[in-house]
C-alpha cells in the first residue's frame, strides 16, 4: 500500500528536497507508510530515507535531517490518509441505531477505529483490530488505547455486541498490559443484562490488569425513542441506579486499598438518575474520563466558584450595567446550572436572569444530557421569550466546529429565530461565569 502526498508546506523538510503534491510516499527508512500511524511514528528521527515514486511511475530515494520530532512537512487528502474503519459490530444498546432519518450522513457513520482512540480518543471494542494492528500498538507502545469492554464475560459480550469475535477482547487487553500498553475503559450498562453480578465480574476481571487499566467509566445506556425493531431495553429506575452506585463505590474501595486509586466510576448521570449528590471533586483524582461524562458536574462546581470568589474580589457592583441573561440547558444539568446563577447573582445585584431546561422532543424524554439538544428544540421552547442580553448555551450541544447542531440548525439561525446573541460555553466554570457577567 502507498500514500498520495496531497501538498507540501511551505519551508519545510520536504519541500526543500523537492518533494511535490502527486508524488506517492512508499516507505520511511524501510518502513512501509499504510496510514497516519505508521507516518508520524516513522518520521520523528532526525535521520530519514523516504521512499518516492513520481506521477511518472519513477522511484527515488530521498535522505534529509531534521530535529527529532520535527515534522517533514508532507500533506495528505485525510487525516487517516486512507479510509476510516467502520464498526463490525451490531451492539444491542449502539446509539446510532436509535438516530431518527434525515439528519447529515456523518452521524450514522459507526466508527471502531483503533488509529482514532489515540488520536482523538476515541473508544474502540477490539473487534475490528487485525493481528498486524494489534502488533503495531504493541511495536509502537500507542498508548493509552481507549475501550469499549461493557462485558468481560465472553459469551456475554458475543451476544451483547452481535459479533462473534467480541469474546476475544480479553485475551487482546492481556497482551496490551504484557506490553506495558496503558488501557482506559468504558461500560455501558444494560438493566438487568451486563450488571449486577456480572458488572461484579468485570469489574474483577479488568482490576486484574491493573496498573495497565488505569481507569474505568460505568455508564448508563442512552435510549432515544427511535427504538422500532430493536432489541427490548429499558432505562435505569431510581433504585437500580443507586444499586450501581454502591456496586461501583464498594468497589473503588478495594481499588483504593490494593492499587492507591479508585480505578472505577460511575457517570455522574447514575448519581442523577438515583437522586444521590454528586461527590465532590477530589473524588475523581485525575478525572481521566470526563469525556464518558464522569465527574463533569464536580469539576465544573469547583471551577465556577473558585471564580466566582474571584471574581467577586476584584470588582464591585458599582458602575456596573445591569445584565440579563438566559440559560439554555438539559434537563439533567438544570438544577446545578439554577443554583450556580443564583450564588452569582448574590454576588452581582446588576445580574439577573434563569436557566430553562430543555426537553428533548428530538430524541425523546430519556435523553436528559445538554450534548444532545437540538437547535430546533430551543427555538420551539424559546420563542416568544424575554430572553434578556444574551442567551447561554453548552458549546457540546454543537460539532466540533462550533458551528452546527445535530439537526443542522446553525447559531446564526438560532440567534435569528429567538432575536438574541447565543453564547455557547464551554464545560468550564471559569468560561462560565465570564460568559454570565458578559465578559471576555
Amino acid at each position: 500500500m502507498a500514500v498520495k502526498i496531497q501538498g507540501v508546506k511551505k519551508g519545510s523538510s520536504a519541500e526543500r528536497h523537492h518533494i511535490q503534491a502527486g508524488d506517492i510516499l512508499l516507505a520511511i527508512n524501510g518502513h512501509e507508510i499504510m496510514d497516519v500511524l505508521d507516518y508520524r511514528f516513522y518520521e520523528i528521527d532526525r535521520v530519514l530515507c523516504l521512499s518516492i515514486q513520481g506521477p511518472d511511475g519513477k522511484q527515488r530515494e530521498v535522505k534529509l535531517r531534521k530535529p527529532e520530532y520535527d515534522e517533514i512537512g508532507l500533506e495528505f487528502s485525510s487525516y487517516l490518509m486512507d479510509e476510516q474503519h467502520r464498526c463490525r459490530n451490531n451492539c444491542i444498546f449502539c446509539f446510532i441505531d436509535q438516530m431518527p432519518p434525515g439528519l447529515r450522513d456523518t452521524l450514522y457513520f459507526k466508527d471502531d477505529d483503533s488509529r482514532l482512540s489515540f488520536l482523538f480518543g476515541n473508544y474502540v471494542t477490539l473487534t475490528n483490530l487485525s493481528e498486524h494492528e494489534i502488533e503495531r500498538i504493541i511495536h509502537m507502545h500507542i498508548s493509552p488505547i481507549n475501550i469499549s469492554v461493557h462485558t468481560t464475560n465472553p459469551e456475554l459480550r458475543v451476544r451483547m455486541m452481535n459479533n462473534r469475535f467480541a469474546g476475544e477482547a480479553l485475551q487482546i487487553m492481556e497482551r496490551f498490559a504484557q506490553a506495558g500498553i496503558q488501557m482506559n475503559c468504558q461500560l455501558v450498562l444494560c438493566p438487568g443484562i451486563n450488571d449486577g453480578e456480572e458488572l461484579q465480574r468485570t469489574l474483577q476481571d479488568l482490576e486484574q490488569l491493573a496498573p495497565a487499566v488505569g481507569c474505568i467509566a460505568v455508564v448508563p445506556v442512552g435510549l432515544t425513542k427511535y427504538r422500532q425493531g430493536l432489541y427490548p431495553l429499558r432505562p435505569y429506575t431510581p433504585e437500580e441506579a443507586g444499586a450501581v452506585i454502591d456496586l461501583i463505590e464498594n468497589f473503588a474501595v478495594l481499588c483504593q486499598e490494593k492499587h492507591g486509586s479508585r480505578m472505577v466510576y460511575a457517570a455522574d448521570e447514575f448519581y442523577l438518575k438515583a437522586g444521590r449528590k454528586i461527590p465532590q471533586a477530589e473524588y475523581y483524582e485525575e478525572f481521566a474520563q470526563l469525556e464518558n461524562g464522569v465527574g463533569l458536574v464536580a469539576l465544573l462546581r469547583e471551577e465556577f466558584y473558585a471564580a466566582l470568589d474571584q471574581a467577586a474580589l476584584e470588582q464591585d457592583n458599582n458602575g456596573c450595567a445591569s445584565r440579563r441573561i438566559t440559560m439554555a440547558t438539559g434537563v439533567a444539568a438544570f438544577p446545578f446550572l439554577q443554583t450556580f446563577l443564583q450564588d452569582a447573582k448574590k454576588r452581582f445585584a446588576w445580574l439577573t436572569g434563569e436557566v430553562v431546561a430543555i426537553q428533548n422532543n428530538f430524541f425523546g424524554e430519556n435523553i436528559t444530557v445538554a450534548g444532545l439538544i437540538t437547535g430546533r428544540d430551543l427555538i420551539d421552547q424559546l420563542k416568544g421569550r424575554d430572553l434578556g442580553d444574551a442567551l447561554l448555551i453548552p458549546s457540546v450541544m454543537l460539532r466540533q466546529e462550533g458551528d452546527v447542531f445535530l439537526d443542522d440548525v446553525t447559531v446564526e439561525e438560532l440567534s435569528q429565530a429567538l432575536a438574541v446573541t447565543v453564547v455557547p460555553v464551554d464545560n468550564d466554570g471559569d468560561a462560565l461565569l465570564h460568559a454570565m457577567l458578559g465578559r471576555a
